[in-house]
């Protein structure tokens, strides 16, 4: 190993080690340990709570996975090229974004939509279902908007949003004005059919995805309950999906709908859909066929099967942010609400991973505050595609560990699935569905006690 590289490494475990501290946490200094809570993903638990907070490894990893951990870091960040350059080429011919972290700002969400598109991408389909259950992508076009390309190629059109104001009145008079997007696409390269489903995604954070791929089929299947057999009004279902290295459908996990059965097919996927790079999982050029699709292509994969388990390593060995001030008054009121309003039915607070491949995820006690199960939120969220099993308005809970951070890390991000939130409390808002009553419940609070369950969320 090089001198630099060796320096390089020494300052990335020092990095490690002091966040993975967590002595600042304490509240009480006779207290030895901290509450349980505070590790939200077990012994892989990060500390740092400042605007780097999205980018730790996690803190069980051995020198030899932090290595292979910092070189995932560098494919993750690196801006990908054109076929021909000399540095790191692939790209395209059409793409999003050239890297994947121009999408996962510091590794955490998109940003708020009403404001800027980066980390935002236009899914369309027809209607109907393929021979998997997977959306039916437009001819020509695909499953997903194309918006750049490489010199000699076309993009694809460009994302057009009109929004509709929506006023919200609280039963103590508060007000707020939600917004309701409407997606189209603006200068198409070759005509779309006249009539076609759209609907908008923003990137989702990445930290403890490793933990949410070591949780056990067996684990979903017992929270699961797609007909509301014990009567409380909420339904979470699997979505089942075609898995690329198992020719079968299984459980979906990752994605707004639950679209990919683990952290590899969803990465490799990202690489494919997002930058235009082929892979051993998505060899086909995601233009193939297309008029505009002119040159940027070869063959065999863009990037190696190294350079794409790596990036997935790396996106395997980030760890979750702890909660902060759990014994704050208000953050301890809030939780209080935040079950009383139904909402951790959901937003599981605590599970149990299994065995995984990489042995620092297997067997943790994480509080991911997430059942990974599809519920029906109603149709101001739907965007009217299904995706496999998941209907046009059903949506993957996301996990709320971090959340509290999403800000001080990007103070641009926005919330949802399409970054239409720009504060939680509007995120709330947006609940329908099988959420109704909690939202109702939430909105008949006083301000105080509103207040309180912000600031829950915000402490985790």
């Amino acid at each position: 190993m090089r001198r630099s590289s060796k320096v390089i490494f020494f300052l990335l475990l020092v990095i490690i080690w002091i966040s993975c501290k967590k002595e600042d946490q304490q509240t009480d200094t006779d207290q030895e340990e901290l509450n349980p809570e505070y590790y939200s993903g077990g012994s892989t638990t990060s500390f740092d709570a400042s605007t780097s907070a999205y980018r730790r490894a996690l803190c069980n990893l051995t020198a030899e996975g932090i290595s292979l951990h910092t070189l995932g870091d560098g494919f993750f960040h690196q801006n990908f090229n054109p076929i021909g350059s000399s540095d790191a080429p692939g790209l395209g011919p059409l793409f999003i974004e050239s890297s994947c972290a121009s999408c996962h700002i510091q590794n955490g969400r998109g940003n708020l939509i009403t404001n800027s598109l980066e980390g935002f991408l236009l899914r369309v389909s027809i209607p109907g279902s393929g021979i998997y259950g997977e959306p039916l992508g437009i001819s020509g076009y695909g499953g997903q908007l194309q918006t750049n390309a490489i010199a000699g190629a076309s993009p694809e059109g460009e994302v057009a949003i009109i929004w509709d104001d929506i006023p919200i009145t609280f039963p103590d008079g508060y007000q707020v004005v939600l917004k309701q997007p409407y997606f189209s696409i603006n200068n198409p390269y070759t005509s779309l059919p006249p009539f076609y489903l759209r609907g908008g995604r923003t990137a989702p954070p990445i930290y403890g995805a490793g933990l949410l791929d070591a949780i056990s089929d067996e684990t979903l299947l017992a929270i699961a309950d797609e007909f509301d057999n014990d009567g409380d009004g909420i339904s979470g279902k699997i979505n089942r999906v075609w898995n690329k290295q198992e020719n079968a459908l299984t459980i979906g996990r990752f994605g707004w709908k639950s679209s990919n059965p683990n952290a590899l097919q969803q990465t490799a996927e990202a690489f494919s859909q997002d930058m235009g790079i082929t892979n051993f999982l998505f060899p086909i050029e995601n233009c193939e066929g297309q008029s505009n699709c002119v040159g940027g292509t070869q063959e065999g994969g863009d990037i190696s099967a190294d350079v794409l388990n790596t990036t997935n390593y790396y996106i395997l060995t980030l760890a979750p942010p702890a909660p902060r001030n759990l014994e704050d008054p208000n953050v301890m009121r809030g939780k209080q609400l935040f079950s009383e309003l139904s909402c951790a039915k959901c937003h599981l607070p605590e599970i149990t991973t299994g065995t995984h491949a990489l042995a620092e995820l297997s067997n943790q006690v994480i509080r991911p505050y997430t059942d990974l199960l599809l519920h029906e939120l109603g149709a101001g969220l739907g965007d009217g595609r299904p995706d496999y099993d998941a209907g046009a308005n059903e949506w993957r809970t996301p996990p709320l560990w971090g959340i509290g951070l999403t800000k001080i890390v990007n103070p641009n991000a926005g919330f949802l699935h399409d970054g239409r939130a720009a504060t939680l409390e509007e995120a709330i808002l947006w609940h329908e569905g099988e959420a109704e009553d909690s939202k109702v419940g939430y909105m008949n609070l006083s301000a105080a006690d509103r207040a309180a369950v912000i600031a829950f969320l915000e402490a985790l």
